[in-house]
């Protein structure tokens, strides 16, 4: 299917952006998310190098370009309701800001406890 293809099933939302979460592609590792609108997705997926928009500075930074921590595009998927994307990606280098090679790798969260319907 060609991103033209897949443009016209997302569901972007009111402000044209549509969610991205970015996971290495052979290792299954949630590195990030960031917000694509049309043309980010366009520019992903037909450069190669994830494209994002940039919410805060209102315009598009590509990956890797000032830090040298670039994501190379293996695949990407819509999810179900095509209201969020998967992309795959290798990632060279560290994904987050912060240094770290994911952005969820920070204090763990600690869900109330609860019985599983399927345990007995």
């Amino acid at each position: 299917m060609s991103a033209e293809e897949v443009l016209e099933r997302i569901a972007f939302n009111g402000d044209g952006l549509v969610p991205a979460v970015i996971q290495q592609w052979d290792t299954g590792e949630v590195l990030m998310l960031g917000w694509m609108n049309a043309e980010a997705f366009r520019r992903s997926m037909t450069e190669g190098r994830v494209t994002f928009w940039s919410r805060s500075r209102q315009e598009y930074w590509r990956k890797g370009d000032t830090s040298g921590n670039v994501q190379y595009v293996h695949s990407a998927a819509l999810d179900c309701d095509g209201d969020t994307l998967l992309v795959k990606v290798d990632q060279i280098g560290v994904a987050c800001h912060t240094g770290t090679r994911t952005c969820f790798d920070g204090d763990q969260l600690s869900p109330v406890s609860g019985i599983s319907p399927t345990a007995s």
